[in-house]
């Protein structure tokens, strides 16, 4: 099914012209490319988004989703198996779809925390806070917060998600900052306090920055330096001291 991308569910305009005004070094970024935009191809519940992210996880996209489209063939209607479709079906039929063992772990254990209702219907999801829904999906077995925070911003567009471990948006605030290396997340975490209440915005143009810089740019940009450890010093044992306890 195609995707398509309508506006999100805030206020962009707003958005955009409050980072404009607080950070200077977004304003050119927002003047001179494409504004935010949320996805959806119809299959906007939880379940069925996660499922396909699962099948998503550490491949080429061609690949997974020649393998996506196998798993969904599962199904009753065309659509991805429901959960109770999920449950039922052997693992040897997932295997044979392309699914690694740990992936169709994955996809039955999301199945069934669908049914016992950790996971959220989408109606659901819409009323829970973004500290709710990571802490209910992060329970299923193969699912990071990583994957969460992109349900967060491109299927329910909430506004301020700040993804820290992400590495387009880390080269992108190298790019957009003039630094030669990525910041370390909780760099990072500290330092988008001044995108709030926008962060989603922020890091869509980090993106956005690393697209126009290109990728002979982004190879000079190094991982964060590693933390430099405090050496003790070397004390010498206070012999008077300890003659004097004796």
């Amino acid at each position: 099914m195609t995707k398509e991308f309508r506006l999100p569910p805030f206020d962009l305009r707003l958005a955009m012209d409050t980072l404009a005004a607080k950070d200077p070094h977004l304003a050119p970024l927002i003047k001179d490319t494409q504004e935010f935009r949320i996805e959806t191809d119809g299959s906007d519940s939880p379940y069925e988004i996660l499922l396909e992210a699962i099948a998503y996880q550490s491949i080429s996209g061609k690949a997974a989703a020649t393998i996506f489209g196998r798993v969904k063939a599962l199904g009753a209607n065309g659509r991805a198996p429901t959960p109770d479709e999920m449950l039922k079906l052997r693992k040897s039929a997932l295997r044979k779809a392309g699914l690694s063992g740990a992936k169709v772990l994955a996809m039955k254990d999301l199945a069934k925390k669908t049914i016992t209702g950790i996971v959220p219907s989408l109606e659901e999801a819409q009323k829970l806070s973004d500290e709710e829904l990571v802490e209910r999906l992060v329970s299923v077995r193969g699912i990071g917060a990583w994957t969460v925070e992109m349900f967060l911003i491109f299927r329910l567009g909430r506004p301020d998600v700040l993804p820290i471990h992400d590495l387009g948006v880390k080269k992108g605030w190298a790019v957009t900052y003039g630094k030669k290396h990525m910041p370390k997340p909780k760099e990072l975490l500290a330092f988008g306090e001044r995108w709030r209440p926008y962060r989603t915005v922020a890091s869509w143009y980090m993106w956005r920055a690393c697209q126009r810089a290109g990728s002979a740019a982004l190879r000079k940009i190094r991982p964060a330096p590693p933390r430099k450890s405090r050496a003790r010093p070397n004390r010498k044992p206070n012999l008077r001291k300890r003659s004097r306890s004796k």
